[in-house]
C-alpha cells in the first residue's frame, strides 16, 4: 500500500514538473528570453503565509547556515528541477522489488 502510495504522489510530481516545464518554455519562447520560475516564487503564488513562517523555524539551526546557503538554493533552483527530483525519488522508492530466481518462496 504504501509503495503504491508513493508511486502514485511520484507520479504527481513528475506530471507537475512537466506542466512547469511547458509553463516555462511557453513563457520562454513569448519572452524572447529563457525564464525560469523558482521554487520561492511558485510557493508564494501558492500559499505566501507559510514561506513567511519557515524562517524562523528553520534559522535556529546550525547557527543560521541551514538557512542561508541550503534553503535560499532550493528556493532558487527552478521549481521544476525540484519537483522532478522529488517525482523520482518517490518512484524509486515506491518501485517494486526483483524476484528472486532459483530460490523457493
Amino acid at each position: 500500500m504504501i509503495r503504491f502510495l508513493f508511486r502514485f504522489i511520484g507520479l504527481l510530481c513528475l506530471a507537475g514538473a512537466f506542466i512547469l516545464v511547458i509553463y516555462d518554455g511557453m513563457k520562454s519562447i513569448a519572452g524572447n528570453a529563457v525564464y525560469f520560475t523558482s521554487v520561492r516564487t511558485l510557493w508564494d503564488l501558492i500559499n505566501a503565509g507559510s514561506l513567511a513562517k519557515l524562517k524562523p523555524l528553520i534559522e535556529p539551526y546550525a547557527n543560521g547556515l541551514l538557512w542561508d546557503p541550503v534553503m535560499t538554493g532550493l528556493l532558487a533552483a527552478p521549481s521544476w528541477s525540484l519537483l522532478g527530483a522529488f517525482g523520482i525519488l518517490l518512484l524509486l522508492l515506491g518501485r517494486r522489488k526483483k524476484p528472486l530466481i532459483g530460490y523457493a518462496r
